[in-house]
């Protein structure tokens, strides 16, 4: 409709542009001097006047000369003058033509006016229907902006979901309720009204209500929390029932809500008292969800990272039925998506999904995109065919710690803070019984860091024991102890590694009962309020005294860690200059060469281990490539001896068929002949 009306808009303006354009030319373009009635007697007197035209009874144009040019002029005539003018003219010799005044139809004069009217009117009915559109139009505030989907307009199906299979089961188990509601029926089962989707960023909760839109087989709305609430009052409620009417229309259904909590926050007494325009929308919600019957065939899909802030009211049974947890994948799990992600990228041998996958714990489905996507863009712009491990190392490090900064002259008093800081986190971590592996030290700056260390536990874990906590400690403060110990001084350089640890040794005094001395107790759970969702309200429920305990329980434990790790560093000061001095020189080291320097190898010795590793790859490559020679020699033999072969075979076929000619010039001969020979 919007492309008709601005069509016929354009035909309009082109249409008064024609008419002006035809008026223009039928107007004479040549300019007249107007005169007054007495210059053109006292010109006619004077005998300058040439030739003049009258042009019915009420006006006159001719030429006069002026200063030796012909002028045009142009004069109203008065009423009945017309014969006293043209006998003097006569009298004179001019040059006398009358010409009949031309009149314009009636309707001419009308037309302009009736197309400025028919503009005015277009441009009006356009306006208005700009603003009863969808989407963001002014005077649709109070319909549904819910987008409706079909099976055939979305692409992303289940098999494109991968790393959360008990979500992806619970989803395919709704989605058979819609296209079989039969078989849940004999059983006396139903349909689920509501399903949530609960879990932290990125781990596909979006995705999943994608692809339960392109599994369902029936009409899919869409559309975000924040959609529902507006400045106006009422609104938010009024898109909820137009949402739920269009649903009904077109039932059986799914409408997906995402991110539910920018409308499904917690109701409470508002600020000021003032009634709070999202509860409305909350309210009206509720009643819809409650309001159904039980045949009704729509399903509430919602989607959030903060069931926490959701009103109880909501998470009820009888409006979310079911609540599904969409947590972090495992390393199954990465490595499944991992698999997806490479489908469509050229990737090397050397990279391995599975190996991959343990290198990325914590990952969730968009980090992993993220990854594959900043792989692809490194071998760009090193201009590779394929994606080797190197690019996937490098975008591991891009995702985890930011881009490498820029290489800026650093002093060498400045280097060697760097180097000893790293290298005191790696040698406490290797030393510490039970800790994670150390998979990479370096002195490269990147993000806000000037250096980092990377642990990488061997399999994911669900818990950590109160021994594990007390290693991450001691492991966060083994920079600035040996900062501390060879330079007898610290830097700032332990900032983040201070706030860590300082926050993981509260946790363990406050929240998981990890003190002796306070005991097995919650300290310091905040009993929040309902206002906006219990996001302002703090209180303490712990006296001064146990206040004070606490700050004594939490110093004591990162004191110990301290003195641990320092005592580490004194008993392994060698090693610690070891790692320093390959560090200066490589600037990173891997995971296998941080475990030589650990067991007694120098720099020397891994720089005689990286010749004689040169010398067995280049080994490896020449015996790849006689190899390779070897298989196309054995081809070309193959092929001779297959050339051979058809050599002989036709021989022995132009053989045959000589004796065959022979034996038949034998059996045509006369019998008296043959008695003959």
């Amino acid at each position: 409709m919007n492309r008709i009306l601005r069509s016929l808009v354009i035909y309009v303006l082109i249409a008064i542009l024609m008419i002006s354009a035809v008026a223009g030319l039928a107007t004479k373009t040549e300019k007249f001097q107007e005169l007054t009635y007495s210059d053109l007697i006292n010109k006619i007197e004077s005998g300058t006047i040439r030739k003049v035209k009258f042009i019915g009874q009420s006006y006159a144009q001719g030429t006069y000369i002026e200063n030796g040019k012909e002028m045009n002029f142009e004069t109203i005539l008065l009423p009945g003058s017309s014969a006293e003018l043209l006998d003097k003219l006569t009298s004179k010799g001019v040059e006398v033509r009358i010409e009949q005044e031309q009149t314009a139809p009636w309707w001419l004069g009308f037309l302009p006016n009736v197309f400025l009217i028919l503009l005015m009117v277009v441009l009006w009915v356009l306006f208005f229907n700009q603003l009863q559109g969808g989407g963001n139009k002014t005077l649709s505030f109070g319909k549904s902006r819910a987008k409706m989907h079909t099976e055939s307009s979305v692409k992303v199906t289940f098999e494109d979901v991968a790393g959360v299979d008990e979500a992806k089961q619970e989803l395919a188990e709704v989605v058979d309720f819609l296209k079989n509601p039969k078989r849940y029926a004999s059983m006396g089962a139903k349909i689920p009204k509501g399903v949530l989707l609960v879990g932290p960023p990125g781990t596909g909760k979006t995705l999943l209500g994608r692809a339960v839109a392109g599994e369902a087989g029936v009409p899919f709305f869409s559309i975000s929390g924040s959609d529902f609430v507006e400045m106006f009052v009422g609104v938010g409620a009024s898109r909820v029932r137009d949402m739920f009417e269009t649903a009904k229309r077109h039932a059986p259904c799914i409408v997906f809500i995402d991110e539910i909590d920018a409308v499904g926050r917690q109701r409470g007494a508002g600020l000021g008292g003032g009634h709070d325009e999202r509860e409305q929308t909350l309210n009206q919600l509720l009643v819809e969800m409650d309001g159904f019957e039980a045949n009704a065939g729509i399903i509430v899909l919602a989607a959030t990272n903060r069931p926490d802030v959701l009103d109880p009211a909501l998470l009820r049974p009888g409006r979310f039925d079911r609540q599904v947890v969409v947590d972090r994948p495992d390393v199954k799990g990465r490595e499944e998506i991992l698999e997806i992600y490479m489908k469509n990228k050229p990737i090397g041998e050397d990279v391995d999904a599975q190996t991959l996958a343990k290198m990325t714990p914590g990952f969730t489905g968009a980090d992993l995109e993220n990854l594959m996507n900043e792989s692809a863009i490194l071998a760009t712009r090193k201009n590779k065919r394929v994606i080797n491990r190197e690019e996937v190392e490098e975008a591991v490090d891009r995702v985890t710690m930011g881009p490498p900064k820029a290489r800026k002259i650093m002093s060498d008093k400045d280097r060697n803070i760097f180097a000893y800081h790293e290298a005191g986190h790696a040698l406490v971590g290797w030393l510490l019984p039970d800790a994670d592996p150390i998979h990479k030290v370096t002195i490269v700056g990147r993000g806000l860091a000037g250096g980092y260390t990377m642990m990488l536990p061997e399999e994911d874990r669900h818990t950590m024991t109160k021994n594990d906590l007390l290693n991450l400690i001691t492991y966060g403060l083994g920079g600035r102890v040996a900062e501390e110990v060879v330079f007898g001084d610290v830097s700032t350089g332990a900032q983040n590694d201070l706030e860590r640890t300082s926050k993981i040794a509260r946790r363990m005094v406050t929240e998981w009962g990890m003190s002796e001395e306070l005991g097995p107790i919650v300290y310091g759970k905040d009993e929040q309020q309902v206002f906006l969702g219990r996001d302002i309200s703090h209180s303490r429920n712990y006296s001064e005294k146990v206040a004070g305990l606490i700050d004594a329980e939490i110093r004591k434990v990162v004191e110990d860690c301290y003195l641990h790790a320092k005592e580490l560093i004194k008993e392994n000061r060698d090693t610690l200059d070891r790692m320093v001095e390959a560090l200066l020189d490589r600037e990173t080291l891997s995971r296998e060469e941080i475990d030589l320097i650990c067991e007694g190898k120098s720099l020397a010795d891994l720089k005689e281990l990286d010749k004689s590793k040169e010398e067995e790859e280049k080994k490896e490559k020449e015996k790849k490539s006689k190899e390779a020679k070897a298989d196309v020699a054995d081809v070309q033999i193959q092929k001779d001896k297959n050339n051979v072969v058809e050599v002989q075979a036709q021989a022995v076929d132009e053989k045959e068929t000589q004796s065959a000619t022979v034996t038949e010039d034998t059996s045509s001969k006369p019998k008296e002949e043959l008695d003959e020979e």
